[in-house]
């Protein structure tokens, strides 16, 4: 089969793209290795997922842990699917509740029990095994409790957004993470060795009722009984009532490839915005690192965002709808406003009427898996629960408390989502399952790394160590390596350009797996982006 890419990396780059017909991609190794290993074990990409997800809560604690929140998207051979394993607010999450306690606050604080929602991501590995695994779900789990107990060496990147949490009076005041994560009175040393019995201990626990002590055992009841002696209102009922929800991706074509993205509450059809716009216009006429093109991808992504953040929310309390926000001839009169020759600010528009760690992996018999699981800020809440090694996220505090806003915290309520899983085909045929990590730098890696494969023909690996630009609430932030010459054409169209070298996840990290064609013959190409400590393997 013929490939558009250019192989050479063309970058910078420390690594090669990795050819294979099953293959795993992730930002650590020893995950990485455990997904092959189910695999190896007669697995599918789906089992493979599973077990790398749950290996990425220990080793990698500072993005995720088992309180994470989830988001799959998946070609199972014959179509796409997706998975929403977002969790709700507690049913004491009233407007009246933090009116009383925060009064004129905007927003649900940073960090404690009252930026909690229900943990999704257990409920989503339980859901998405139901459904496509193949072994069974307790060893799938072997892989991380053999990792919690024995202990690993910490890697490089990891330790150093783990030593900056430890610098922090709001992580560390926190009930549980201390004795948790700073096991000698502060963050492990790059190759020091950390062990996690709690998390084992609750692995174990998921492993053995297949997540029901999690959700109705006494996992749930310690979460309750943590929160009610520290303030918070979380209950186990909140846990037993949850459910993650199967839902249809929303989807775009572009440059004759369809990127599918999960709906609201997430922010993926920021993407899906912002490719529509460019498509009104020639890119691959324009060179690749230049200041044009890179103009006009910004622009388009300063309007997409204008309007995700006026607008998404759990999506039936959002006034402008999915199908709105994309319709064509709404995204043409968007890109209009565009001007080649100046940045402009955008406020959002009126449509027609009518957290984190990403993951991917491939088999031999087509199954293409996407995931992305987060605890949002670092360490998220910075709540552990004792004896359980439960690393709660704080995703709640992306509510709002402005009376009358679309994402109005609420009883039961999901929150605007920063994490996202993308999937890329073409005649509906699967062609890519990917994912960038990094807040709202989500929307712009996927932007940037499809732009530069479909219109710039630049292969995986490439996409993945190129430059990025981070649009960044006013400022334009610059990767070390963009040309001297494009950052100059920057600041002389109107951007307020600030520079400077990625610090973990300020540009995004990405993991990519493209097919090549048959996967029982030609098999994929995967990229693991080298601003994390991952690895692209396979066999």
């Amino acid at each position: 089969m013929t490939h558009p890419f250019d192989w050479s990396t063309g970058y910078a780059s420390r690594r090669s793209p990795v050819f294979a017909r099953n293959v795993v991609s992730t930002s650590h190794p020893l995950a990485a290795q455990a997904g092959l290993r189910i695999m190896q074990q007669g697995g599918n990409a789906v089992d493979a997922a599973i077990a790398t997800a749950a290996c990425m809560t220990i080793v990698e604690p500072c993005s995720n842990g088992l309180g994470s929140d989830a988001f799959c998207i998946l070609w199972d051979g014959k179509e796409l699917h997706g998975l929403n394993a977002s969790g709700c607010a507690p049913q004491g999450w009233t407007p009246e509740y933090f009116a009383a306690k925060y009064p004129g606050a905007a927003k649900l604080p940073k960090r404690g029990w009252d930026t909690v929602t229900v943990p999704g991501a257990v409920a989503g590995w339980v859901a998405l095994h139901e459904r496509f695994g193949r072994l069974p779900f307790a060893d799938l789990m072997q892989p991380a409790i053999e990792i919690a107990e024995r202990g690993y060496a910490v890697p490089v990147i990891v330790q150093q957004k783990w030593a900056n949490a430890a610098s922090l009076p709001e992580m560390t005041s926190q009930p549980g993470w201390s004795q948790t994560f700073m096991p000698h009175g502060r963050a492990p040393n790059v190759g020091e060795r950390f062990t996690f019995p709690d998390a084992a201990r609750t692995l174990r626990l998921i492993a053995l009722t297949t997540g029901e002590a999690f959700y109705c055992g006494e996992v749930a009841a310690a979460a309750e009984a943590h929160a009610r002696e520290h303030g918070g209102v979380m209950k186990a009922s909140d846990f037993a009532n949850y459910r993650p929800e199967w839902v249809k991706p929303l989807a775009r074509d572009y440059r004759g490839h369809t990127l599918h993205e999960i709906p609201p509450n997430g922010q993926g059809i920021a993407a899906l915005i912002a490719l529509g716009i460019l498509d009104k216009f020639d890119l691959a006429s324009l060179p690749v690192d230049g200041t044009a093109s890179q103009h006009l991808q910004i622009e388009a992504m300063k309007l997409a965002f204008a309007d995700v953040y006026a607008y998404v929310a759990e999506p039936r309390s959002m006034r402008m709808k999915p199908e709105q926000m994309l319709d064509d001839g709404y995204l043409a009169s968007r890109a209009k406003l565009i001007d080649p020759k100046r940045a402009q600010d955008f406020g959002p528009g009126h449509g027609p009427q009518g957290g984190t760690i990403y993951l991917t992996a491939a088999d031999e018999r087509g199954m293409m898996v996407s995931f992305i699981q987060s605890n949002y800020m670092g360490f998220g809440s910075g709540i552990v629960v004792p004896g359980y090694g439960l690393s709660l996220q704080n995703r709640g505090h992306g509510f709002s408390l402005k009376p009358g806003s679309d994402n109005l915290v609420g009883p039961g309520k999901r929150p605007f989502h920063t994490i996202i899983p993308a999937f890329l085909t073409k005649n509906g045929r699967p062609v890519m399952s990917f994912g960038v990590m990094g807040g709202d730098m989500q929307p712009q890696g996927h932007l940037q790394t499809v732009v530069r494969m479909l219109d710039y023909k630049q292969q995986p690996q490439a996409a993945c160590d190129a430059p990025r630009w981070r649009w960044n609430g006013g400022i334009l932030n610059t990767e070390e390596g963009m040309p001297e010459a494009t950052v100059a054409g920057l600041r002389g169209l109107g951007h307020a350009v600030e520079s400077f070298a990625d610090s973990y996840q300020d540009y995004g990290a990405g993991q990519f797996i493209w097919s090549l064609g048959d996967p029982a013959v030609e098999g994929y190409a995967a990229a693991s982006d080298p601003r994390r400590d991952g690895q692209a393997a396979g066999y």
